[in-house]
């Protein structure tokens, strides 16, 4: 192994695993993905001819998430060639092998292909006919990973019992290269919500407890015509977050634009040039950051301070029609485990446990900023 690459114990767990498939349920930041992705690309470097597939629910997901591990995994090797990415389809030749990034949402391409290898990543966002199709296709190993935030799943109930499963739970205690402030605020979890330190902090399936937002639909299109606002929460260690908020007929359709990690400010401008926002879309920042906000209006663009009244905020949104695009995982996600915070006894406290909620931050943004701000510049254009 590289020097410049450290594994923790998914790796070891992984390469202890002796049966066709191994399920890795983890809580958040155990270093699931990353360390699935090292032990598939150390075993393809000792075999030639073999075709590993790596599926996730949707396509930006797999470019926003996975893809770019695996990038940053051989660039840390030296061994990434521009040259063997076909970027197209989405294909990496390697030491006489084929790595293809598969969106599940594209039934053509799961239904028609074989393989030897298969990484169903953040697996609990697939169907149970996606994951059939894709096994009955799969001659060995097979890994998945995911969060255990949904109550029910058929990972719980199909692929966890079977006799050919290894099951493993890891947490973010098994990753020593988490940076500090990562592991204070999920240790913060133990006395913020019992329920989200059990499922992020400990690895284990949550309880069902109501939900903060239930009132949203889900779509494959989002009207062309309509009053259009921006959300953004920014991040570093933890994700910014880009949401596109379309008023149309009185319902607010919401698109995930960037859920990414370490962005500077400079990242943050490329990136929105390259979305095509500029100097009069109206988006609305997080207000704990001025300097960022100001320095996002020197570079040109309608960068405003939010009302971050949370309390407020989160009626406002609840109070508005919401239809999600379908391919806003992240932001989906989010909204299926955003809880209002509860006291030692177990009573509903009126405000959000603060955990996991970068895209609900700025959708939240978007649309109490814009139904509450008189719309106006935020310094110069």
């Amino acid at each position: 192994m590289n020097a410049k690459l450290q594994t923790n114990k998914v790796y070891e767990l992984l390469s202890d695993s002796q049966k066709r498939i191994t399920v890795m349920q983890g809580g958040s930041r155990s270093g699931k993905t990353y360390n699935i992705l090292i032990w598939f690309i150390v075993k393809l470097l000792q075999e030639n001819g073999k075709t590993l597939t790596i599926v996730r629910q949707s396509l930006p997901s797999i470019k926003g998430t996975v893809l770019r591990d695996f990038i940053d995994i051989l660039s840390r090797l030296g061994i990434y060639s521009e040259d063997n990415h076909n970027k197209t389809d989405q294909i990496y030749s390697m030491n006489g092998n084929i790595i293809e990034f598969v969106s599940a949402d594209q039934p053509q391409k799961i239904r028609g292909r074989a393989r030897n290898y298969l990484f169903c990543n953040e697996a609990n966002e697939l169907s149970y006919e996606a994951w059939m199709q894709l096994i009955m296709r799969t001659e060995g190993k097979i890994v998945i990973d995911y969060n255990p935030s949904d109550v029910s799943s058929w990972i719980y109930d199909t692929v966890i019992p079977r006799d050919d499963a290894d099951f493993y739970i890891t947490t973010f205690l098994d990753n020593p290269f988490l940076p500090k402030e990562l592991v204070d605020e999920l240790n913060r979890l133990k006395d913020a919500d019992p329920n989200y330190w059990q499922i992020y902090g400990l690895g284990e399936r949550g309880l069902s407890q109501d939900l903060i937002f239930t009132h949203y639909k889900t779509t494959e299109n989002i009207p062309s015509e309509g009053e259009v606002v921006y959300g953004l929460d920014f991040g570093f260690n933890n994700p910014s977050s880009l949401i596109k908020v379309t008023f149309n007929d009185g319902v607010a359709y919401i698109q995930e634009l960037l859920y990414e990690t370490r962005l500077t400010t400079n990242d943050l401008v490329d990136k929105l040039k390259n979305l095509g926002l500029g100097n009069y879309d109206e988006i609305y920042c997080d207000a704990a950051e001025p300097k960022t906000i100001e320095e996002m209006v020197r570079n040109g663009f309608n960068a405003k301070p939010a009302n971050k009244d949370v309390t407020e905020g989160i009626r406002t949104v609840k109070g508005t029609p919401l239809t999600i695009h379908q391919d806003s995982l992240n932001l989906l996600k989010e909204l299926k485990s955003y809880r209002w915070k509860t006291d030692r006894n177990g009573n509903k406290l009126d405000m959000p446990v603060k955990f996991a909620d970068h895209a609900i931050d700025a959708m939240r943004y978007a649309i109490f900023s814009k139904l509450t701000i008189p719309s106006v510049t935020w310094g110069a254009i």
